[in-house]
């Protein structure tokens, strides 16, 4: 059976994002995974919506998160995180449907984001596996 992946994609941070989605994409088609819908957003915050859309098509298998929030003056990017997270664990418990946390952060900086792009790829390991490991 073909893995059907949904991504949910954050435009913030774009530069970082992009490359995420890059390795995402290659190692969902390493896996034998189909990537069957990708719907981009403007921030991590914004994953939410998107991810219960993907999950109520019931061709979706998985939810894949790609996003990266940075560290700025503030602890806005704690924020973000932590209620993002949050809503996505909720989201995989309501649907019964494993949803993969690919945000890097918070706390980093722009170069350690960089050198966390691997996490999209983690993402994609983990999805695939919670649905072959749940069949």
């Amino acid at each position: 059976m073909t893995v059907k992946l949904g991504f949910v994609v954050a435009e913030f941070n774009r530069d970082i994002t992009y490359m995420m989605e890059i390795e995402a994409r290659e190692h969902a088609g390493f896996l034998d995974a189909e990537v069957a819908d990708t719907i981009y957003v403007p921030g991590a915050y914004d994953m939410p919506l998107a991810i219960k859309k993907l999950l109520e098509r019931g061709e979706i298998d998985a939810v894949v998160t790609i996003g990266c929030v940075i560290e700025g003056a503030t602890q806005h990017d704690e924020i973000v995180v932590q209620h993002a997270a949050r809503k996505i664990i909720d989201l995989s418990l309501e649907f019964g449907k494993p949803v993969a946390l690919g945000i890097s952060g918070p706390g980093m900086t722009r170069m350690e984001a960089t050198e966390r792009i691997d996490y999209a790829k983690r993402a994609v390991e983990s999805a695939v596996k919670m649905v072959q490991r749940l069949e």
